[in-house]
């Protein structure tokens, strides 16, 4: 049996509690949570200082770990953070582009400097930093009315641009000011002098977007390579900091990349550059092309491309006027590849200068049925000699020629003089032209290559083959930089397409059959060796032809040795006689004129004597 007792040794403010007798001890029950109480505080304390102990530590490495690093900062390491400290104060001038000339030393392309002022809201004052007297100091001097440029210094940006591209005097007047909120922004822009002049060789520069086109972006690494910059340094606010090593001259002029010299000839750029855009305007062409050519070193001496722009103004111009559409575009040739055709059987040993080839007139390959252009004048012309066959311009002649060659020989032949690849001519984005290998060609392809129509070309391709023909068969790269005599030999490739023997009895005929005949293209001074042609414009999405056409003239002189290479291309003439010698052959005539007078070539035509009159 339990009997319960009350204690009388616990106190009344305890908690209540319970004795409990069992097998003779007494057991106290405490009722209430105090002890526990009492244990877990003391256990939180515990913990606590534990936290702190460890945090003083952990504080105590800190400063110490800080103590040290400053040490090494400060006296292992001063002459290392010197240096970097130096260095995100330094600074240098912006290098401006080197200049680009033609061979004549006409400067075609150079940097001007130019300024953006700006405001500095921040900046304003009570003084003389007020909008109000910023606007009465600068509104003379920047051309702007007052209340105009107030209201712009009252604008709620920070930054507030006042006006941008001012010159350098304009410029320096403002900074004379020396007004506390106004700072200003020095930049270059790229300057044309000419104009459009060679604008497709040229190309652009823009600064902002670092994005360029033609020669600007072709010499690129030459035009922006600057040796011996000189470095100085900045405080935060943009301010020169002068000691002992600082160049005050240096500090003001701004380091300048390399120079380019081109091999264009200013004069005969703008002669082509005229002639082609007279042209085109009379026939109302959609475009057109006159590329003038040294064939001994592949020198371009004029590349003139129409649609033109002006570079000074390029964002104005539409993406047709930019395009330089004579390295990426490709055409059929038509009866200027006649001269390829000959040369290529001549070579091979198929033909000879002396080889006649029939000429039905008319012919039929496979279900199609080719004839002359002249076939209702000349129906038969039974065999004809490799001169007549030039000088009538003879598809059915050029088909039989071509028959002598199997495709696999025709085809080498035509990629040595670089069909269907890239010249390599330095200017970007050239293309490489279309030429289907000869295990894919049929007996049409095959037949319609030799006058022009199984392959395209771009224009740049054209003048480059033939250049071999007026150069002992020896092809050069086309190029429109000037090198030095170690670039050149880096950079300009020769190659013997044809014998010399072959090239000078295509000469020999097709001078021969421009003396013979009555084309346009004829001189008086010179003997003349060249072709004209015409081809139909194929659609761009689909199969077939268009109405119009592309009409050409190319051809070199003096013929007893070669000087210019000149070739002349026309896209869609619309008013006249649409025609090679129609089209292109009067700018061929113009343009090689005045290039001999230009250059003094030594005429090799010996005028006829009169008789001696007898007294």
């Amino acid at each position: 049996m339990l009997k319960f007792k009350r204690s009388e040794s616990i106190k009344k403010t305890a908690a209540p509690t319970s004795i409990i007798y069992l097998k003779g001890r007494f057991l106290q029950v405490v009722h209430g949570r105090v002890r526990d109480n009492n244990r877990a505080e003391n256990k939180r304390k515990k913990r606590f200082d534990n936290i702190i102990t460890w945090l003083y530590a952990f504080f105590i490495l800190f400063v110490a770990g800080l103590v040290i690093h400053l040490f090494f900062i400060q006296v292992i390491d001063l002459k290392k953070y010197k240096v970097r400290a130096k260095k995100q104060r330094a600074s240098q001038n912006f290098a401006v582009r080197g200049d680009i000339y033609d061979r004549s030393g006409i400067k075609l392309a150079t940097d001007d400097v130019f300024y953006n002022i700006f405001a500095r809201r921040a900046d304003y004052d009570e003084d003389e930093s007020t909008p109000e007297n910023i606007a009465n100091k600068l509104s003379p001097i920047l051309d702007i009315p007052k209340d105009v440029l107030l209201k712009k210094l009252n604008s709620s940006h920070q930054i507030i641009a006042v006006k941008k591209d001012v010159d350098r005097n304009t410029a320096q007047k403002v900074a004379k000011l020396h007004l506390r909120a106004i700072s200003l922004d020095k930049k270059n822009t790229r300057v044309y002098p000419q104009g459009t002049m060679a604008a497709h060789i040229l190309g652009y520069y823009n600064f902002d977007a670092d994005v360029a086109n033609g020669i600007e972006y072709a010499a690129k690494d030459k035009l922006e390579h600057v040796e011996n910059t000189v470095q100085y340094q900045r405080t935060q606010k943009g301010k020169i900091i002068y000691d002992f090593s600082t160049d005050p001259v240096a500090t003001a002029q701004n380091p300048k990349g390399e120079d380019v010299t081109l091999t264009i000839d200013a004069a005969i750029q703008h002669v082509c550059e005229k002639e082609l855009a007279k042209m085109v305007d009379e026939k109302q062409a959609l475009r057109g092309t006159v590329i003038v050519m040294n064939p001994r070193n592949g020198e371009i001496l004029a590349y003139a491309v129409y649609p033109t722009y002006d570079p000074n103004k390029y964002r104005e111009a539409t993406p047709q006027q930019i395009k330089n559409w004579t390295l990426t575009d490709v055409f059929p040739p038509g009866s200027t590849f006649k001269t390829i055709t000959v040369a290529s059987a001549m070579d091979l040993g198929k033909i000879n200068e002396n080889s006649t080839v029939l000429d039905t007139g008319k012919t039929k390959i496979g279900n199609w049925e080719i004839k002359n252009y002249d076939y209702a004048v000349h129906p038969y012309p039974g065999n004809i000699s490799l001169e007549y066959l030039f000088e009538h311009s003879s598809n059915v002649g050029s088909i039989n020629i071509a028959k002598t060659m199997t495709s696999r020989e025709f085809y080498s032949v035509l990629k040595k003089f670089g069909f269907g690849a890239k010249t390599g001519i330095d200017l970007p984005g050239e293309s490489s032209g279309l030429l289907a290998n000869w295990t894919n060609w049929d007996q049409g392809i095959h037949a319609t290559m030799s006058y022009g129509y199984g392959t395209s070309v771009t224009a740049i391709q054209m003048i480059s083959a033939v250049s071999a023909l007026a150069n002992d068969g020896v092809k050069v790269t086309p190029h429109v930089i000037k090198y030095s005599p170690e670039e050149e030999a880096l950079k300009i490739k020769k190659e013997q397409v044809i014998s010399a023997d072959t090239a000078h009895s295509v000469t020999r005929l097709l001078a021969k059959s421009v003396n013979h005949g009555k084309s346009v293209i004829k001189m008086d001074k010179y003997n003349v060796a060249a072709k004209t042609g015409t081809s139909r414009k194929p659609k761009e999405n689909s199969s077939g032809y268009t109405p119009y056409t592309y009409t050409s003239t190319i051809g070199y002189l003096p013929a007893s040795n070669p000087q210019i290479l000149v070739y002349v291309m026309i896209d869609s003439a619309k008013v006249g006689a649409i025609w090679g010698n129609t089209v292109a052959g009067p700018v061929f005539h113009e343009v090689t004129t005045q290039v001999a007078r230009i250059l003094n070539l030594k005429p090799d035509k010996v005028a006829p004597q009169e008789p001696i009159k007898q007294n």
